[in-house]
C-alpha cells in the first residue's frame, strides 16, 4: 500500500515538473517576444524623434524664408511709395 502511494506520489511529482518545465518554457518565449516588441518600440520612437527634428528645422526654414518675405514686401511697399511721390512731383510740374 505505502509502495503505491509512493509510486502514485512519484509519478504525479514527474507530471508536475513537467508542467512546470512547460509553463517555464511558455514563460521564456513570452520574455523573449516582448523584449523584441520593446526593441522595435524604441528604434520606432527614435524614427519619430529624428522625423520631429526633420520638422522642426523645415519649420525654422519656413520662418526665415518669411521674414526674408516680409521684409522684402516693406522694401517694395516703400519703392512704391516714392514712386508715387515722385509722380505726383512730376505732375504738379
Amino acid at each position: 500500500v505505502v509502495a503505491g502511494e509512493v509510486r502514485s506520489l512519484a509519478q504525479r511529482s514527474a507530471s508536475a515538473a513537467k508542467e512546470i518545465k512547460q509553463l517555464i518554457g511558455d514563460s521564456a518565449d513570452k520574455v523573449e517576444s516582448g523584449s523584441a516588441l520593446v526593441a522595435r518600440a524604441g528604434s520606432t520612437m527614435d524614427e519619430i524623434v529624428q522625423a520631429v527634428r526633420r520638422v522642426t528645422d523645415i519649420m525654422g526654414e519656413i520662418s526665415a524664408a518669411s521674414d526674408e518675405q516680409s521684409t522684402g514686401i516693406e522694401q517694395v511697399n516703400r519703392a512704391v511709395g516714392q514712386m508715387d511721390a515722385v509722380t505726383q512731383q512730376n505732375a504738379a510740374l
